[in-house]
């Protein structure tokens, strides 16, 4: 499993003017929907149509002025597919991934302080666990570690250099490190290495 690189941009819904209008079918269609609350008054849901063509794509829940998750429809098949979740400070705290597409979040990533991501979390089985976790640096692939039973233990680590992976260990006698590992040369051909004494020292083994 890989990160899809390429984020959608964060959308600004929240900063646009509520009275924002587009013209379409030579008729000013609303761009901004705001939805207040019956009760306080306060703004809780901007509703946005982000193409223009008639459809609400875009639902950013609000707390007044403040942006607490935005929720985005990216192909337009009515089903949400991202969704941003924002600090109090306004800042984007991880964005959420349907990876199959069908409305139900199951990736999220979170952004460094230079603005890339850092790491994205995944959760395969859809039970709200992660059993994934990818590390980034500078936008490459730089490691990760798996859960591959669903113990919720790491039993499978991986290192990459410019993504490109370089180790992949495993912990097949579930003792909380690695056993065994392949380790592969710049043409992609990999020998395997074993540590069954658990020292951290690896010796090259023919085993399967």
């Amino acid at each position: 499993m890989r990160l899809i690189h390429a984020l959608v941009p964060i959308l600004v819904v929240a900063q646009a003017s509520m009275s924002a209008c587009v013209t379409k079918n030579d008729a000013l269609t609303p761009q901004v929907e705001p939805v207040y609350d019956t009760t306080t008054g306060k703004l809780r849901l901007l509703q946005y149509d982000s193409n223009g063509d008639g459809k609400i794509d875009t639902w950013s829940y609000m707390n007044g002025s403040q942006v607490v998750r935005i929720e985005v429809d990216r192909d337009g098949d009515g089903r949400v597919d991202q969704w941003q979740y924002y600090e109090g400070s306004q800042k984007v705290q991880k964005v959420g991934f349907s990876m199959r597409g069908d409305g139900k979040e199951d990736a999220w990533s979170y952004l460094g302080s230079d603005g890339t991501i850092a790491r994205v979390e995944f959760s395969p089985r859809r039970d709200g666990k992660v059993s994934r976790i990818e590390h980034y640096e500078n936008g490459a692939l730089t490691r990760a570690e798996e859960d591959t039973d669903g113990d919720d233990r790491i039993d499978k680590w991986e290192t990459y250099r410019e993504s490109r992976l370089l180790v992949v260990a495993y912990d097949t006698t579930h003792r909380g490190s690695p056993d065994r590992r392949i380790v592969y040369d710049a043409d992609a051909n990999g020998r395997v290495e074993v540590d069954l004494k658990g020292t951290g020292h690896f010796v090259s083994s023919y085993l399967p």
